[in-house]
């Protein structure tokens, strides 16, 4: 009888491109010892377009239908910070009503992202009914970007100074009957998940990060803050209108996958209460700062004249950026999205470069999967919440 002999050699095994609890196209390079991990590499650039360069060669207003295509759950931030550097480099003014509306799009916008993050973590570790239960909630939240800005996912709706278009009629009723439904979805969500002993057992401790360690990273948005940071943009530089609303900074202390799903779930109802106030307050007025208009520059003023003056070949507006160099940042879903922008005396950014959430809060992932077990790299991962359109750029 031959005795059996074990062997002690690795096995390399590849995660992705094409593995759909990879979330995108990410590749990893995983070293198993049996079921533990021993190291992991991540590949990334399969999804890059080259959209920084693109930007060097756009004005703002021809770059706004690109920056949709980064995150592409969380449209309305990347809008967002495309207009709030020019809006900063210039000193311009937005008017109090676009400011409201452009808090309640990105907090709407925040909810979508969340929503889309939850089902597949939680699709990703076993349970498929809450990934069926969120779509129900998204649509609605698409049916009101759509009825507000004419599409359900890329938007075109921020611009220099304002926003494209006003509130339709009704909408407001709309959005405060989706968020007295959507309050409900939230405790279906909890009564559901929260204390379900599967899903603790496969979350509760798994890919622990303290506060130092998070902070050494350079992590932000839910990954920070369920490390014991309170650290929130919205708080800190208080861009748009967010210190006239009463809202709290969600964090937890425990840092690992369930405390990070706990600051998720917590967020979706802040915003709810972010939003109910805005409606509420929402003030009268224009919605775009039209003394953005003088900055048109149009080489020709012949083409003004009466007899061109309906021709359908309008040149887009042009907003001059100074010389001089900028960072703007928003706290977007996935943490601080931000650009630093260098203007250059012309329409054009000198640079543009972006700064995106997911990209940093990625970089941690070989240190928390080492030492774990091969299942744990779906909760890991699941958990740090990434969309390669803004990875990859």
């Amino acid at each position: 009888m031959i005795p059996s002999t074990t062997r002690k050699d690795l096995m390399i095994v590849n995660m992705g491109p094409h593995h759909p609890s990879m979330h995108g196209v990410l590749r990893l390079i995983v070293t198993l010892d049996g079921e533990d991990v021993i190291d992991c590499e991540p590949i990334l650039g399969y999804l890059h377009r080259g959209m920084e360069k693109i930007a060097e060669n756009r004005t703002i207003i021809q770059y706004l239908p690109y920056v949709t295509r980064w995150d592409y759950l969380a449209t309305m931030f990347t809008e967002a910070i495309t207009v709030n550097g020019p809006e900063q480099l210039g000193n311009i003014q937005v008017p109090q009503r676009a400011s409201y509306i452009r808090a309640i799009m990105l907090e709407l916008s925040r909810i979508a992202s969340h929503l889309l993050w939850l089902g597949p973590f939680m699709a990703d570790i076993g349970a498929q009914t809450p990934f069926f239960y969120i779509f129900r909630e998204r649509e609605l939240i698409y049916d009101l970007f759509e009825a507000a800005t004419g599409m359900r996912m890329m938007h075109n709706y921020f611009r220099i100074g304002g926003v494209a278009a006003d509130l339709p009629h009704g909408w407001i009723d709309k959005c405060l009957d989706f968020c007295d439904y959507f309050l409900t979805g939230v405790a279906e969500y909890q009564k559901l998940i929260t204390r379900n002993p599967i899903f603790l057992e496969r979350v509760e401790g798994v890919g622990f990060i303290g506060a130092e360690e998070a902070l050494n990273w350079g992590l932000s948005g839910p990954m920070l803050r369920a490390s014991g940071i309170q650290w929130d943009l919205r708080k800190v530089d208080r861009y748009e209108c967010y210190d006239e609303f009463d809202w709290e900074v969600q964090w937890q202390k425990e840092g690992d996958s369930l405390a990070r799903y706990l600051v998720r779930i917590s967020e979706m109802t802040e915003s709810i209460k972010i939003i109910q106030q805005a409606l509420e307050g929402i003030p009268g007025g224009p919605y775009e700062n039209l003394e953005i208009r003088r900055f048109d520059r149009i080489k020709n003023p012949e083409w003004n004249d009466f007899q061109y003056r309906f021709i359908s070949k309008k040149p887009s507006p042009t907003f001059e950026l100074s010389k001089q160099e900028l960072y703007v940042r928003v706290e977007a879903p996935k943490g601080e999205l931000g650009i630093f922008m260098i203007g250059d005396q012309s329409v054009f950014p000198w640079r543009w470069k972006i700064r995106p959430p997911g990209f940093i809060n990625l970089q941690i992932l070989p240190q928390l999967v080492k030492r774990m077990k091969l299942a744990d790299i779906m909760t890991i991962l699941g958990s740090i919440d990434i969309i390669m359109g803004e990875v990859d750029r």
